[in-house]
């Protein structure tokens, strides 16, 4: 999807008003249970296969739709269907039925037309016809029902979306919202739709989606997400009209055979939307967005491999092992204890029914429906993985997602044969999307940077509409003792201008309800870092605020147990306060909060802590301050409402105000810095004791903190490592950089290995001299590193044009 468009997924029932629910769009990659064994024939693909095979193939997505044969004597199914039935008699009971009727539902008035409330009105109806043709549900069959959907689709069709329209608003709900939900709820109702009634819809499908290589009728190619949603609405569509055509032109799309494979959702890019070679997932071009639109375009080929396995249209694509690797490539580091990183989330973090665990679900979802239809390694690898998400999820997997995965699940849980998959601890850079996670026992660390290539955030179609700093150096602070930090109201609560990690001057900024749509650039290029031994990590960005005054160079140091947080160079002119935010949480009942060994006062206000050395939260952990650091405390409640931060037309929040109690830490730079900085250390899950000896022996040594260069060294465990960022060009501890650069050393008995990028990516050669003791060997080096050696110095030459950013390693041995 172009930056300046938006999706628009709804929600699916639940077992009460209260529950979280998944939308339509990231849920609907699951909804199955049919075997590609259900279809053995095979042919050209063309109209002449046989006429039985587009029935077959319709019974089947009908059957994915449903679940199929379901046993409403199985508690799991039995609490399903009771979900299903709330909901059935809540549409029917507000469903307008007279002959005069001007709307179907009277929150959604259709004339003009509104193209968001014509879409959730086909959600609507969607939800009804999977009630009319579900097993064991109130209305299976029930002949009032299918007149009354049958009726309101012919009524819906003339007044809101048909072949002789024009296209306005959000072009979404037009190309992929109406034609995929329109399509599943015709191939649900089957014979029981007038022929007529079928010819139109379809009519209606293809004129807005006629090809799904292209936005419109254009020629602008669709990519990612996009493409793989209108691949499936076009798939589908060619099932309901028997046209092996318009099925080829679907499954085809995916492989983008008519652009020659430019835009295949099976070929690692470069640029652009879709996935790198790397793990990364870009959508809109600028965005990390494998948490939401890397779902979608999972699911989507989870969908096609389901319903076009065995048939005339299998999807047998040669490189298809790049979707079919992402799960363990792409999906999962940013999975945590069955929740996906908000920090791959982009604008769905605002959306009140789509929270961190619903997204993970939904991966959950398409990889047991991927698992049937893939070689038996991959399958293996998916069951193990989405057995561990299910057992570590904080909300139950089978009161999140609809029938089929419920059947599917259960399936999978009752197989002892599935080993549970484990999260590994370890650190892992995605220099294509600008993110690194760093994993410990118990905790994990993300931060969401920007650069000239990855955006700060998106808003658009009003939604996210206080996003404003998520991209600035956000930082996500995971600790199993609080799962749901990020999904308990977080986002509508917190206060916008101070979130963790960020430095930001406290200008009013405008809400971007209602005022268009895109993903505000940063403007400079150094944003990234370097990891050594898959453990250890460095992450900065050279920051330039939005409006172009406030500067600074960040970073973050991942080690064992703690993050190593330096700002330096940090400088305004705008005539308001600068701060940076080193936490803002959400407070627990009976949580204390620790300051030098002294209990912070359990009131609301603030606390000026100016020198304190350290204190600590109950639940999360330590945190450790600089000297001379002018440290604010703030206990806060703060009451806010997920329509304020998302007022679309199909994702809007409630307005209803929920209030939630913060615990905000910051660092406080005053009006107009020039050249301030500052030091903190967090340590997730340290007891106060130990946060009481690590302020006395921090366990690490501060090198730089310059505009420069920013460094840090620490012992772990008997292992010297030495991480910094050279921001231009600089030297520290003896080491001399000529240019930008990433640097991990780590140095034990012998031998050391050195770790290096260029998150600025400068075509320009770098040159490292070590200062490391005596004469050393080369074990192994990157073909990017040359290297040079004589008694106590160590040169490298770095050939780093090529490397997209990408951390290149070499390994000496002391001689």
């Amino acid at each position: 999807m172009h930056p300046h468009d938006a999706d628009s997924p709804t929600a699916l029932p639940t077992s009460h008003p209260d529950t979280l629910r998944l939308t339509r769009r990231t849920l609907l990659v699951s909804t199955a249970t049919a075997s590609t064994a259900a279809l053995t024939l095979t042919g050209p693909g063309t109209r002449a296969a046989a006429q039985d095979e587009y029935d077959s193939l319709r019974t089947r997505w009908a059957d994915l739709l449903t679940g199929g044969e379901l046993d409403p004597s199985v508690p799991e199914i039995r609490a399903g269907l009771d979900r299903m039935d709330a909901q059935t008699a809540t549409l029917l009971d507000g469903l307008q039925t007279s002959a005069d009727r001007t709307l179907l539902w009277q929150d959604l008035p259709v004339a003009g037309p509104q193209e968001a409330n014509v879409g959730v009105s086909y959600q609507r109806l969607l939800d009804l016809a999977l009630a009319w043709a579900t097993t064991g549900s109130a209305v299976e069959g029930d002949e009032e029902v299918l007149a009354a959907v049958v009726s309101a689709l012919r009524f819906l069709h003339d007044e809101g979306y048909n072949a002789s329209m024009s296209p306005s608003g959000n072009w979404w709900f037009w190309e992929i919202g109406n034609p995929r939900r329109l399509a599943d709820t015709c191939a649900l109702l089957g014979p029981a739709l007038p022929a007529e009634d079928l010819a139109d819809y379809l009519a209606a499908i293809r004129r807005f989606t006629p090809n799904p290589n292209f936005r419109g009728r254009g020629t602008s190619p669709e990519t990612g997400a996009n493409r793989t949603d209108k691949a499936v609405a076009c798939a589908v569509r060619g099932v309901l009209a028997r046209d092996g055509d318009e099925i080829a032109l679907a499954r085809d799309a995916l492989s983008d055979v008519v652009g020659g494979g430019r835009n295949s959702v099976f070929r690692y890019v470069t640029s652009g939307d879709g996935f790198y070679a790397d793990g990364s997932f870009v959508q809109h071009g600028r965005l990390p967005y494998v948490g939401t639109y890397g779902n979608v375009a999972l699911g989507g080929v989870a969908e096609m491999l389901a319903l076009l396995g065995g048939s005339s249209w299998d999807v047998a694509d040669p490189d298809r092992d790049v979707v079919l690797d992402a799960p363990e490539k792409s999906f999962a580091p940013f999975i945590w204890n069955g929740l996906m990183m908000e920090t791959v989330r982009g604008r769905a973090v605002s959306r009140e029914r789509e929270r961190d665990f619903h997204d993970a679900a939904s991966t959950i979802s398409a990889l047991l429906l991927m698992a049937p239809g893939v070689d038996e390694a991959h399958a293996r690898r998916y069951r193990s993985l989405a057995r561990g998400w299910i057992d570590a999820m904080p909300v139950p997997y089978l009161e999140l997602v609809g029938l089929p995965e419920v059947s599917r699940a259960l399936a999978l849980l009752a197989d002892a044969s599935v080993v549970p998959g484990r999260e590994v601890d370890g650190h892992q850079h995605f220099a294509d999307q600008d993110r690194s996670v760093h994993r410990r026992p118990g905790w994990a660390f993300t931060v969401s940077t920007s650069s000239s290539r990855i955006g700060r955030y998106e808003w658009g179609n009003d939604e996210n509409n206080l996003g404003w700093y998520q991209g600035d150096g956000m930082t996500y602070l995971y600790v199993e003792d609080d799962l749901r930090q990020f999904s308990d109201d977080f986002w509508p609560t917190v206060d916008p201008y101070r979130l963790p990690g960020t430095t930001v001057g406290l200008e009013p900024r405008q809400s971007g309800e209602g005022a268009g749509t895109g993903i505000p650039r940063a403007t400079r290029p150094w944003a990234g870092g370097a990891v050594a031994a898959g453990r250890w990590g460095a992450i900065g960005m050279d920051h330039l605020a939005y409006d172009g005054d406030l500067t600074a160079r960040k970073s973050w140091f991942c080690l064992d147990d703690s993050v190593v947080a330096l700002g330096a160079q940090i400088t305004s002119t705008d005539g308001f306060e600068v701060e940076t935010c080193v936490e803002n949480r959400l407070q627990r009942p009976g949580s204390r909060l620790l300051v030098d060994g002294d209990t912070l006062l359990d009131v609301d206000g603030e606390t000026d802590l100016t020198g304190a050395s350290w204190a600590h939260l109950e639940g999360v952990g330590g945190y450790l301050f600089g000297p001379g650091s002018r440290l604010v405390a703030r206990r806060e409640e703060r009451t806010g409402s997920w329509r304020r931060i998302n007022s679309g037309g199909d994702t809007g929040g409630s307005d209803t105000p929920t209030t939630r109690r913060y615990l905000q830490l910051r660092l406080e730079h005053g009006v107009d810095p020039a050249g301030a900085g500052y030091e903190y250390v967090l340590l997730p899950r340290a007891t106060p004791a130990q946060t009481r000896r690590r302020a006395s022996a921090p366990g690490h040594q501060v090198l730089a903190n310059t505009a420069d260069v920013q460094a840090v060294r620490a012992v772990q465990r008997g292992t010297l490592v030495t991480l910094a960022n050279v921001f231009t060009a600089g030297e520290v501890d003896g080491h001399r950089s000529s240019g930008p650069c990433s640097l991990v050393l780590v140095r034990q008995g012998g031998q050391t290995t050195v770790a290096v990028s260029d998150p600025s990516r400068s075509a320009a050669p770098l040159r490292l001299e070590l200062a490391l003791p005596g004469d050393h060997e080369v074990v192994g080096a990157d073909d990017e590193l040359t290297v040079t050696t004589r008694r106590g110095r160590v040169q490298v030459d770095a050939a780093l044009g090529r490397s997209r950013g990408a951390t290149r390693t070499l390994t000496l041995r002391r001689v």
